[in-house]
């Protein structure tokens, strides 16, 4: 309920003539239409008492509560797809029911999963009696310098040469966010090209970032597999100078990568085309289970001496989904250059949330700058990557032999990654849902990591009647 002051003059018919008093009083009724009926009520009773036969009194001013909203013009956002998952799985009481929207490691118990490595980094954090003083704008030094050779190696002449300007960023979201606002200010104009399908949430970053942007080709639904012609084509066809946003490993949602080959054409012609290649890393060592491995896309074009954006997040690898922690990177031509971008994206952080969290940056600082930890960390995270990779296996095989069809499931096994493309359409997916009670986003992905190799054959199940019943 709001309170709206109103303010009236009441106006005699001695001293007006009858048809402004008719006026007045509509008015007067007008104004109170949403308001309260004893308001109506006093000045019909004054009426009657003859209070408007009288001269001129002066103005009235009173408070009215109201049921009228400033927003009622606000109308209701659509939910998230991928967030929208998991508050419908949670408002399922069916026991056989299966999250496998978001991306976020279960155990084989389907159980979130802190790792060892973190627990252990936290404990050395709360034996040092660290503070919670504010960080820089740009972060953690310690974090800055470690994620950038996490991502480019520690021998890297980029790193060496000082040509890499890192700041801490708010996750991978974050670090992509900083990243738009960067092009929307210094490349007026410039386009960013997506692919087509890509993760959710890319299309609003540039959205709310005013950066305009548009799809190439990459998932071919005949093969369910990598339309590389399209994509090489798409490419070419931009206007020079274009943003093409690429997925360093385990592309969300199709688990679908190129291969060594197919990264040095697409790194031939971005840089015939002089576009700027751009990388959001996400998974990094989750993957396949290789730091290094995972990284080799991004060093490939630093390598070949490319001006290159990545996007970082420890959400995945280190299981850092609610510390909000991961960096943008952008590697320049040269050290001048970088001290100068560097500046440029902490001009954009101060007044969009001025200074990054301190305990994400910390544990990961502590864990890669650690030897002992950062060896204990490769393992775990050999053993996550190995549990999904062993589920990709198993729900091949239970889909292979129950489905008597014929159709070849073996674009699963190379897909890699948390996710898996099921190829199924809108209509099958939301049967996965309704019928079988397994959450997943519309356009037929789903996530391995959270499923159970106990699940596989009730989701073999669920996916065969999908695709066969349902067109």
């Amino acid at each position: 309920m709001a309170l709206t002051t109103v303010s009236l003059n009441l106006i005699s018919s001695t001293t007006s003539p009858l048809p402004q008093e008719n006026r007045n009083r509509k008015v007067i009724s007008s104004k109170f239409k949403v308001g309260d009926s004893n308001v109506r009520h006093m000045f019909q009773k004054e009426k009657r008492n003859g209070f408007l036969n009288t001269k001129p009194c002066g103005r009235i001013t009173m408070a009215v509560a109201v049921n009228a909203s400033r927003f009622e013009g606000v109308s209701m956002a659509p939910p998230d797809p991928i967030l929208g998952v998991s508050e419908a799985f949670r408002a399922d009481k069916c026991d056989l029911k299966l999250n496998l929207g978001v991306g976020a490691y279960r155990t084989e118990e389907l159980q979130p999963y802190v790792l060892n490595v973190v627990k252990k980094a936290e404990n050395l954090m709360l034996q040092r009696g660290e503070n919670k003083e504010y960080l820089p704008i740009e972060g953690l030094a310690a974090f800055n310098k470690v994620t950038a050779e996490l991502l480019l190696g520690a021998d890297n002449p980029a790193i060496h040469e000082g040509r890499v300007a890192t700041v801490q960023g708010l996750s991978g979201t974050g670090s992509l966010r900083l990243a738009a606002a960067l092009i929307e200010r210094y490349f007026p104009g410039a386009k960013v090209l997506i692919s087509s399908p890509t993760w959710g949430n890319h299309k609003n970053i540039f959205n709310d970032a005013r950066v305009p942007w548009s799809e190439y080709r990459y998932y071919d639904p005949k093969t369910v597999g990598l339309d590389f012609d399209g994509m090489i084509s798409d490419i070419k066809g931009a206007p020079e100078g274009s943003f093409i946003l690429l997925h360093g490993c385990a592309h969300n949602p199709t688990g679908i990568d190129p291969t060594p080959g197919q990264w040095e054409k697409i790194a031939d012609v971005i840089q015939e085309k002089n576009h700027i290649p751009f990388f959001d890393v996400a998974y990094q060592g989750f993957a396949s289970g290789s730091l290094d491995e995972d990284a080799s896309s991004v060093r490939l074009f630093v390598a070949r001496g490319m001006e290159v954006l990545v996007a970082q997040s420890y959400s995945k690898n280190l299981g850092l989904y609610s510390e909000r922690i991961g960096a943008m990177n952008v590697v320049c031509s040269s050290s001048d250059v970088a001290v100068r971008v560097k500046s440029q994206l902490k001009r954009i952080a101060r007044p969009m949330y001025s200074n990054p969290p301190i305990h994400g940056a910390k544990i990961v600082a502590n864990v890669v700058g650690d030897p002992t930890l950062f060896n204990e960390w490769k393992e775990e995270m050999e053993l996550m990557a190995g549990r999904i990779k062993t589920v990709r296996q198993k729900l091949f095989d239970s889909l292979s032999a129950k489905d008597k069809s014929g159709k070849d499931w073996s674009f699963i096994l190379k897909q890699i990654g948390m996710f898996s493309f099921t190829g199924l359409n809108k209509a099958q997916s939301d049967n996965m849902t309704d019928k079988w009670h397994v959450y997943m986003t519309k356009d037929g992905r789903i996530s391995l990591a959270g499923l159970s190799l106990a699940k596989c054959e009730y989701l073999a199940d669920a996916i065969i009647d999908s695709y066969h019943n349902v067109s």
